[in-house]
């Protein structure tokens, strides 16, 4: 007969600590010094251990996430266990810089903000009649689904709250009833006013100025589903009009293709003893400044159909925004300009903005560049992150100009502070708009000729512009 095991139940694992905080709490309120004294040394003692404990089971969860490749774990227990940042915004300033403290106060100040910010030139008006007849192929169910799929789960949902994941679950009910919406929103290229809707939240930046504050922003799930069939359909275009030079939000490219190719280039022009003179561009406000109507004349001349272009118009005409704070949500407004944030359509809308900046400046026929294996090279881009460059000061300048006079017939605008210059030999001062062009600072110290290819070998290995351009 066997004999049964009694095991001692253990106690929780962080009991002890819990233990000795009761007993502490209790010495102080019966005034034991001593006690009290002797108590809390052993309480710090514990936490200590207990925190490290702790500390250590996290690093080993994270560990064994990075080893089985579960990035979203991985990336879920890091963010988890260092907490995440939550800007403050206990007050904000007006536009005259007086600090707002009340809360509805700093919510008017949002929607003034945000809504001067997407507000419409007038000088520009849209004469487009809303409807187009020679239409593009239908959308099939077998799209609707792959969008539906390939949609990111775990996402906050947008002004209707319906979270992607109860489609998935839907799966080919969902399907079905997508499908019919999506279908006749192609035809009738009219939008539910829900799906024009977008909620702002500001996220990281400075406390007080509400222009420092980055925001993202939450749109309906349901609408991705046609904006990815959008995308889809339209990128063969897009792909077609885009050059190499492009990187930004493009299939098997990326930042640290664009890294490695600013090393190859330092590595030839000192190879073949060439001058290299950059510019690193920053436009301010990019994304949110772009003229609708431009937009469209843009798309237009970049051969994308006229009934894809209807689609996009009809989509951004009447968008509405709010702004979601720590203080509530404000009233909603209208968006005039710029491309929608949270949209997967955007990013490829504004390289095509970009692209034709480039093309009127007329950067592919100039002289001005670094002669390189056969090929004038003068920019490279990274969506709006763009760098010219050229073999003497006087080309770069000329390219700068140019790129600067295009860029504000379109609504965009240097952001002449954060404009860097990066040279391997002398400069002068430059003066834009009466603002000086600071030399590049490039990983904490100013680059010298001597210094470049020092500098280019800590570049990390990568996508190469040899055998690409």
């Amino acid at each position: 007969m066997s004999q049964c095991m009694f095991v001692k139940p253990q106690p929780p694992k962080y009991y002890l600590v819990f233990q000795i905080a009761v007993k502490r709490r209790e010495a102080k309120s019966e005034r034991k010094k001593e006690k009290y004294k002797h108590l809390n040394a052993e309480f710090q003692r514990i936490a200590r251990r207990d925190k490290k404990a702790f500390f250590s089971d996290q690093c080993k969860e994270i560990e064994e996430n990075n080893k089985m490749g579960k990035t979203r774990d991985l990336f879920k227990k890091i963010r988890d266990t260092k907490g995440t940042f939550h800007a403050k915004m206990s007050s904000i300033k007006d536009r005259n810089g007086m600090d707002l403290k009340e809360a509805e106060d700093i919510k008017k100040r949002w929607k003034e903000y945000t809504e001067e910010l997407y507000k419409k030139d007038l000088h520009d008006p849209d004469n487009h009649d809303g409807v187009i007849t020679d239409l593009e192929p239908d959308i099939l169910e077998c799209e609707v689904k792959w969008a539906l799929e390939s949609i990111t789960t775990n996402k906050a949902s947008g002004g209707d709250r319906i979270p992607v994941e109860l489609f998935q679950i839907l799966k080919d009910d969902a399907v079905k009833v997508l499908h019919s919406i999506c279908q006749q929103i192609w035809k009738t290229q009219q939008w539910p006013q829900d799906w024009k809707r977008i909620i702002l939240i500001p996220k990281k930046g400075n406390a007080k100025e509400c222009s420092n504050y980055h925001t993202i922003a939450l749109i309906s799930h349901a609408s991705k589903v046609i904006l990815k069939i959008l995308q889809a359909r339209r990128q063969q275009y897009v792909n077609r009009e885009l050059p190499d030079v492009q990187a930004g939000f493009r299939k098997g490219r990326g930042s640290r293709d664009q890294i490695a190719n600013i090393r190859w280039i330092m590595e030839k022009a000192r190879e073949f003893q060439k001058n290299i003179y950059f510019c690193f561009i920053d436009y301010a406000k990019a994304f949110d400044c772009v003229d609708h109507n431009k937009l469209w004349k843009i798309l237009q001349e970049m051969g994308i159909p006229d009934h894809l272009i209807c689609l996009l118009r009809n989509l951004y005409a009447g968008q509405e925004a709010t702004v979601r704070t720590g203080h509530g949500t404000t009233d909603w407004f209208q968006i005039g300009k710029g491309v929608r944030q949270g949209c997967i359509l955007s990013p490829c809308l504004f390289n095509l903005h970009a692209e034709y900046i480039m093309r009127n400046a007329g950067l592919e026929e100039a002289q001005a560049g670094i002669k390189i294996a056969g090929r004038n090279i003068n920019n490279l881009r990274y969506a709006d992150d763009t760098t010219l460059m050229a073999e003497s000061e006087e080309e770069l300048k000329s390219l700068l100009m140019k790129v600067k006079v295009e860029s504000e017939k379109v609504g965009l605008k240097l952001n002449i502070q954060k404009t860097k210059i990066m040279a391997s030999g002398p400069i002068t001062s430059w003066e834009i708009d009466g603002e000086t062009v600071s030399d590049f600072v490039f990983l904490g110290s100013k680059i010298t000729a001597d210094e470049i290819k020092d500098a280019a070998m800590k570049l990390k290995d990568g996508y190469s512009l040899e055998g690409k351009l």
